[in-house]
């Protein structure tokens, strides 16, 4: 190990931690050339393919790697907050109705497709611009890009080093839910923290609100195949010795290693794309389902972020600013007040973070931290976590209506098959709020609202 490996839990969490492959895996990624200060993994880390999910590392420029683990097969999966002028009473007597619209609206399931159709020209617009793209064709407004991490878009993606395959994968799934962990959620908010920052975000009590979860899709699951075998070569070409061969990765300044950076930048472009369109058809469902005006329903963004990605960052390394390669695998960015990567609005109260829960209980929204930007990168937890995996999960749903034991808590869920339902069930992941927590324990991040479920789509 070239630097230590840290984990941010508590010691209640550390059992069943120390029961998953995770930890062992966090201690592989110390040994990557080039890592700065630690391996880092978050309260909610669990085992993944190379980097635990939960990981994160930053490498150096000069001497450091990038690898496709660090970032995962969902590159740029991740969450958008909205919020609407909507009080929870208003919405409860059609959220049946609702929940049915939004099912409608936004396709949901393995392989699901959408109503756009994009040529390769026009695929490798999308590539390039994210979810400015979509704004520019009629879906959500100037306003949104705002309120997206990178403004909805990276720069120095080069469509030219994605496959045709990977292009094939992601031409009709672009405004798509998929399947697995994705969701969109309709709750309200029920708890208030933090009144300051709730106030600086835009959120009051019983306050209805939106949180879409998804990622790049197939296109960004390609793009991260490609280049894993890309990886395996360039391991051997420069001669970089892993404890574990699912790190394969290259040198940061290496053509492989730059190729990947600007590939998996489409990828992220995409997913911020797809995330914008998923929200101007929710707002159309809204008005569908509520017989109401857009004006008077008020859904706007509060915040977007990305959980799986790369990022070339400035940091303060050993008191020294350095620019490095931040890898966020099942991590959020939780940058404090006063970073001018943030929305203005947010300045004086720190950077939205966005951790979704389960179906059942509830989710959070937090802020960044000074804590986070001495010790962790600028990074905090991402969600609850799998307790479960779904073989388990589904054997512990045998006999029992999951959709019905949610009802009756007054949550409607929708879902394209009862499998999936059955695989997502709430005692499937840790309680989110031990993770939070956790997170606000070690100063990382601070807890603002918590938001409470309505209803729920999934794939």
């Amino acid at each position: 190990m070239r630097v230590p490996a840290r984990i941010y839990a508590t010691q209640d969490m550390m059992e069943a931690i120390r029961n998953d492959n995770a930890p062992q895996q966090a201690m592989n990624v110390a040994h990557l050339p080039g890592i700065v200060k630690y391996s880092l993994a978050m309260p909610d880390i669990h085992w993944g393919y190379g980097f635990p999910i939960g990981g994160v590392a930053a490498f150096d420029l000069d001497e450091g790697v990038i690898s496709p683990g660090g970032v995962g097969y969902d590159i740029n999966c991740g969450v958008r907050l909205m919020a609407s002028k909507l009080k929870r009473p208003e919405v409860i007597p059609r959220i049946e109705k609702l929940v049915q619209a939004l099912f409608q609206s936004v396709p949901t399931g393995v392989g699901s497709r959408g109503d756009l159709r994009l040529n390769d020209q026009v695929e490798k617009q999308v590539l390039g611009n994210g979810a400015a793209w979509a704004v520019e064709h009629g879906y959500g407004t100037e306003s949104d890009l705002e309120y997206i991490e990178e403004n909805g878009c990276v720069q120095a993606a080069d469509s030219n080093l994605v496959s045709q395959k990977a292009l094939e994968r992601g031409r009709s799934q672009l405004g798509t839910l998929g399947s697995g962990n994705h969701f969109l959620e309709v709750g309200y908010v029920a708890e208030i923290y933090d009144k300051k920052a709730a106030q600086v975000l835009g959120l009051e009590m019983d306050q209805v609100t939106v949180i879409i979860h998804c990622g790049s899709r197939g296109f960004g699951h390609q793009v991260c195949d490609d280049y894993l075998r890309v990886m395996n070569c360039a391991v051997e070409k420069y001669n970089i010795g892993l404890p574990d061969r699912q790190l394969c990765c290259a040198p940061l300044n290496s053509p492989e290693g730059r190729h990947y950076l600007s590939a998996m930048r489409c990828a992220v472009n995409f997913a911020f794309a797809n995330r914008q369109v998923i929200a101007s058809w929710t707002r159309d469902a809204f008005e569908k389902a509520l017989g109401r005006e857009a004006s008077e329903i008020g859904l706007r963004t509060v915040y977007e972020v990305a959980h799986n990605i790369a990022k070339i960052e400035e940091h303060i390394v050993d008191s020294h600013k350095m620019k490095v390669c931040v890898h966020r695998k099942g991590a959020t960015r939780a940058f404090a007040a006063g970073s001018q990567e943030i929305p203005a609005a947010y300045r004086e109260v720190g950077q939205p973070v966005l951790i979704p829960g389960d179906m059942g209980r509830y989710s959070y929204v937090l802020v960044g931290s000074e804590g986070a930007m001495l010790n962790t990168f600028g990074s905090t937890c991402h969600g609850a976590g799998r307790a479960m995996s779904r073989v388990k999960a589904r054997k512990s749903a045998r006999g029992r209506s999951i959709a019905s034991e949610l009802r009756a808590q007054g949550i409607v869920v929708q879902a394209s098959s009862r499998r999936t339902i059955d695989e997502e069930l709430p005692e499937a992941y840790k309680d989110v709020t031990s993770v939070v927590d956790t997170c606000q324990l070690a100063g990382i991040s601070k807890k603002v609202a918590q938001l409470r479920p309505l209803g729920c789509i999934k794939g």
